[in-house]
Parts: structure tokens; C-alpha cells; sequence
């Protein structure tokens, strides 16, 4: 089997299972996609600023609505900012042992400032919509950055852990009003010590519909990922629930959502008053 064959086969494998279905073309780009996983632990190299510059550059590279480009992001490497950044996402140790972690920004308060110098109106930047334009362009940047990075060998791990107390990490980081921490994304290089493996995907049918929309196979296609789940779960060491468990846990109550249940009134707080 030709080695670029053997490796698309392996990460559909890995992805979706052994029985999927085969893609008919592959490359470089697809491997890398494909072959995503988190990594929370890391080796001690340090990242140059050029490979910073080069992530930002493809983050930059990234599609941005109307060309607003209403995103920031902040590079955080001092030891004792992360340490603390660290705590106010629950005690995610992994912040502080990264090398880098970046937090990305829902900035509109750059467009402010462009309207505020030429005295011009920005009655539509208020808007829920403006808001909702700002996470989508962060998103979308971030994971081009986070693309480039695993292309360069470094890993990555997404944190939502960053909206649990917004207000104190905008203080940590500064922010003026009209700017939101989206998400944190932790870049080092892994640790060849902890193995992480490729964690599984729903069905690929359960979430591409043709035309219209089709929940007909969910029952079925979700009590076979669960299995698949469990499995990975349990080559991991992790407790054995499954997905559909942990959807419902994690979606019980207000009490699961780790402080942001109040995010629409900080939100109003920080700039943001979603008319």
C-alpha cells in the first residue's frame, strides 16, 4: 500500500472507525486536519517570536466578514500571567505549562476608536449582530492559526474556560471596552512522553444533510459513536460515559455552565449591549 494511501486510511480510521468510508483525494493539508487532537502537556522548548508572527500571519489569512476584521488576539507568555489565567478557567494546569497561550478577542472597539477619530455615526456596531460577527471572525482566525501550528509540529488545545469569569480576565489582559476574551488556545510543543490519541467524530452522516435536513439516523448513528466513545475513553484512562452522557451532563443546568450562565449581563458590562 503506497505510504500516502496507508496514512489516509489510518486517520479515517482513527477518526471515524474502521469501516468509513475512504476519501478519494488526500494531502499534506488533509493529514494535518485529519490527524487534530488536543495536547495538554508539553516539552520545554520555548516558540520564537518569527513562529508567532508566522501563526498570526495565518490566522490573518483567514476569511473575515465585509473585511470588519473585528477580532484581536493577545499572546500571553509570561509565566506568572498564564499561572493566573490558569485559575480563572477553572484550574486548567495546562495554561500555565504552555509555553504560549493565546486568547482571542471579539473586538469592536477598534472600528469604535476608527469612528470616534473621524466623528462618524457606528450606530449598527451596538448590535447583537456585530457581536456575533466578532466571535465568527476570531473562530475562524484562531483555527487557522491552530492548522498552521500542528503543520509545525506544535500542538494545540482549545479553552472555553476563558468565558467563565470574563470580567477578571479583560482586567488580566487589559482590554478596553468593546473587547470579549472568546477563547484560549494553548500552543507548545508535545510532550513525546504522553500519548494522546485521536479522539473519534460523530458519523459524518449524522452531521452532512443533502438538501434538507435529516434526523432519521440520529438514535442509531449516536448509540454507535457512544460505543466508540467508551472505547477511546477507556484507552485513555478516562471515565467510560460515553458522548451522549456527557452532552446531558454538561448541558444539565446552569450550575454545569461554570459561571456562564450570567454571560449576556457581563457582556453588558464589557461594551456589549446586544440590542
Amino acid at each position: 500500500m503506497p505510504q500516502d494511501v496507508a496514512a489516509m486510511t489510518n486517520a479515517i480510521a482513527l477518526r471515524y472507525g474502521a469501516d468509513a468510508a475512504m476519501p478519494s483525494v488526500w494531502n499534506a493539508t488533509l493529514a494535518t486536519l485529519l490527524g487534530h487532537r488536543s495536547v495538554r502537556s508539553y516539552g520545554a522548548q520555548n516558540i520564537s517570536a518569527e513562529t508567532i508572527d508566522t501563526l498570526i500571519a495565518a490566522a490573518q489569512s483567514a476569511s473575515t466578514s465585509s473585511n470588519l476584521q473585528v477580532w484581536s488576539v493577545v499572546a500571553v507568555q509570561d509565566e506568572q500571567r498564564r499561572a493566573r489565567l490558569a485559575e480563572l478557567c477553572g484550574g486548567q494546569k495546562h495554561i500555565a505549562a504552555a509555553p504560549l497561550f493565546l486568547v482571542w478577542l471579539a473586538d469592536l472597539s477598534r472600528n469604535a476608536r476608527i469612528a470616534e477619530r473621524a466623528e462618524a455615526p457606528l450606530d449598527a456596531l451596538p448590535f447583537t449582530e456585530s457581536f456575533v460577527l466578532g466571535v465568527v471572525d476570531a473562530s475562524l482566525a484562531a483555527q487557522n492559526a491552530a492548522v498552521a501550528a500542528e503543520s509545525l509540529g506544535l500542538g494545540v488545545v482549545y479553552i472555553g474556560g476563558i468565558r467563565n469569569r470574563p470580567a477578571e480576565v479583560a482586567a488580566e489582559l487589559g482590554l478596553p471596552p468593546q473587547v470579549m476574551a472568546v477563547f484560549g488556545l494553548c500552543v507548545g510543543y508535545p510532550d513525546p512522553a504522553v500519548v494522546t490519541d485521536v479522539k473519534p467524530r460523530l458519523p459524518a452522516e449524522l452531521v452532512l444533510h443533502h438538501e434538507r435536513y435529516d434526523a432519521s439516523k440520529d438514535e442509531a448513528g449516536v448509540a454507535a459513536y457512544d460505543q466508540r466513545m467508551q472505547r477511546f475513553q477507556a484507552g485513555q484512562g478516562m471515565a467510560q460515559v460515553g458522548w451522549s452522557r456527557s452532552v446531558l451532563s454538561r448541558l444539565k443546568g446552569p450550575q454545569s455552565l461554570s459561571g456562564r450562565h450570567v454571560l449576556r449581563e457581563v457582556l453588558a458590562a464589557l461594551g456589549f449591549p446586544l440590542r
